[in-house]
Parts: C-alpha cells; sequence; structure tokens
C-alpha cells in the first residue's frame, strides 16, 4: 500500500506554529514543512500538484491561495484548510477538501485545531491567543483550564515571543526559521515544560524580544490623533522583527485607538503592520486592502509594500477610518 505524501503548510508565526504543534503532538507523521514570515502567506503554491498528497494548510488565507488548492485538489489531492482569515465568497465544493474556517475576531487558527482536538493540547492553543494578541480570550481560557496568574503569563510570554520571531521580510531577519523552531517546541506536549526546562532556543527568543522591543517603544510618532496613532520604524532587521508585536503592545496600551507601525525598506516603499482598537476590532482589512498588497483579518492587517508616495494618504485614511 503506497501512503500519501504530507505537506504540513502553515504561517510562521505563533498561530500557525502552535496549531501544527497540537497536530503533530496529536498525530506524529513525517512531513514535509511549508512555511516562511508571517507575511509570507502565498504558501500552497510551493506543493508539487504533480501527484496525490495529504496537504494540510493551517493559519493563511484561502482567499489568497485559491488558485493553488484548486490546482491541487484537481491533482487528487486531500487538503485539511484550518483558518480565522477572509476565505473568499466561496469554498472547494469537492469531497477532498476539509475545512474548519471562523473569521470570529475573538478566535485564531490554534484555537480551532483545540476544538477539532478536544482540547488535548490546550496550553499550546492559550500561547498561540497570547501571541495573537487575543488577550481577553487567553485569559479567559487560563482561568477555565485552572492555571496560576504566573502560568498564564509565562504563556503569554511564550506566545508573543514565538509571533515576534515571524515578522521580517526575509527568514534572515529572523532569530529562527518558522520551521526549525517548530521543531524545537514540538518536543514539548506542555508549554510550560518548554519554559521551565529553559532550551537554548527559547532563551535565544525571549532575550531578542526584550531588545528589540525596548528599540521600538522608542520610536517617534509619525502620526497621533484620538482615534489613531502610527510609529515610523527604520530600515533595520530589528525593526522588521519587531514590527507586529510592537503594535500589539501599542494596541494594548492605547485600546481605544487603531495603531499602525510604517517600517521603512531598502526600496521606495513602506512595510505596515495595522491593529484595529482593542475596544472595536474591525476595520484593520478594509483599511488595508485600500492600498497595494494589503490584506489581513479584521483586527489586524497588513500592507507589504506601501508606496511612498502613498504614505501620507495611508494616515489621513487611518486617522479617518475610526471616527
Amino acid at each position: 500500500m503506497v501512503t500519501m505524501k504530507v505537506y504540513d503548510v502553515f504561517n510562521g508565526d505563533a498561530d500557525g506554529i502552535c496549531a501544527l504543534i497540537q497536530l503533530r503532538l496529536a498525530e506524529p507523521c513525517e512531513s514535509t514543512l511549508i512555511t516562511g514570515v508571517k507575511r509570507d502567506i502565498a504558501l500552497a503554491k510551493q506543493v508539487p500538484p504533480d501527484s496525490p498528497a495529504q496537504v494540510n494548510i493551517l493559519d493563511i488565507s484561502l482567499d489568497k491561495n485559491r488558485a493553488a488548492v484548486d490546482k491541487l485538489l484537481a491533482a487528487g489531492c486531500k487538503v485539511f484548510y484550518v483558518d480565522h482569515h477572509f476565505p473568499g465568497d466561496t469554498l472547494p465544493d469537492t469531497p477532498g477538501f476539509t475545512a474548519l474556517i471562523d473569521t470570529q475576531p475573538t478566535t485564531c487558527t490554534s484555537l480551532l485545531v483545540d476544538q477539532h482536538l478536544g482540547g488535548r493540547f490546550h496550553n499550546w492553543a492559550i500561547a498561540a491567543a497570547f501571541g495573537d494578541n487575543l488577550n481577553t480570550v487567553a485569559d479567559d481560557l487560563a482561568l477555565k483550564a485552572g492555571l496560576s496568574y504566573e502560568q498564564a503569563g509565562l504563556l503569554k510570554t511564550l506566545g508573543v515571543c514565538i509571533n515576534y520571531n515571524g515578522y521580517g521580510s526575509t527568514v534572515e531577519d529572523l532569530h529562527f526559521h518558522p520551521a526549525d523552531l517548530f521543531r524545537e517546541f514540538v518536543k514539548f506536549a506542555d508549554p510550560l515544560d518548554l519554559i521551565a526546562s529553559e532550551p537554548a532556543a527559547w532563551q535565544l527568543l525571549r532575550d531578542g524580544y526584550e531588545a528589540d522591543m525596548a528599540d521600538g517603544l522608542a520610536a517617534p510618532v509619525l502620526s497621533e490623533t484620538d482615534t489613531s496613532l502610527v510609529l515610523k520604524l527604520p530600515n533595520a532587521a530589528w525593526a522588521r522583527r519587531v514590527s507586529g508585536v510592537l503594535g500589539n503592545e501599542l494596541a494594548n496600551r492605547n485600546p481605544d485607538k487603531a495603531c499602525a507601525i510604517v517600517t521603512e525598506t531598502e526600496s521606495d516603499h513602506y512595510l505596515v503592520s495595522i491593529r484595529a482598537p482593542l475596544n472595536n476590532r474591525t476595520g484593520a482589512d478594509e483599511v488595508a486592502r485600500q492600498f497595494p498588497t494589503g490584506g489581513g483579518r479584521k483586527a489586524a492587517a497588513g500592507i507589504n509594500e506601501l508606496p511612498a508616495a502613498q504614505l501620507d494618504e495611508f494616515v489621513g485614511v487611518m486617522a479617518e477610518f475610526w471616527r
């Protein structure tokens, strides 16, 4: 009997990594890992559509990968799709396609996997929720799970640091390739055991996060209104790494404001990370999609290449959209 080859395709952020950790802890197998920096979401096309395979796709928009998924299904592949981003107007209607998709702003891919597995590796899902800045949701889950305040705090730090590692223009910006970080962390059925054992990968990730966040919080403010806050970061690896988690931190500190991080790049463009107000977690995707290469979800979105000529326009949209 010939066994189908398995491909695990996942976003390189905390949600994608923690979702796959749960799946592989539940069903260990040899698989080909396909991932990259957080913004690299056109990943399904990296799976060769030349023979039937089991393809698991986690935490990337079906809307952005639909053509590649259709090719895989046409080749006889079985596709298991779990995500919380906008999937497009329709889903593939074929027996080979199975989906767990929920775009509510209070869930994430790891929480959907957690439900799918009946909570078998629940602490990984809680860490992912913290990493995805679903702090209220994660705090509630931690309380219901009987975790102490200290344990919840540890999971939050871990989730945020894993998420931090996913940001960058290329994998060279990152401390770890997301696939390597997955391989290191999947060794632990409970993330609290990982934290307690203090592996070298965890120490490096935590120390890098603390240093980059200190620099990010000292960055200049480009624009601030009663409904928005925009910071500007330089063209530097540390700035690209910290942009996403800095956006989350600013959102937490300013819950009534939409926050954006605008990072200079080598070309005449900016890399943009957007967070909707925590007290009104909607609209980030709508703002992002007004510009080329923009997309994301209601609570958090981004623009991969904002032309410099449109920077003032973007700042203006941020100032007006949530009024």
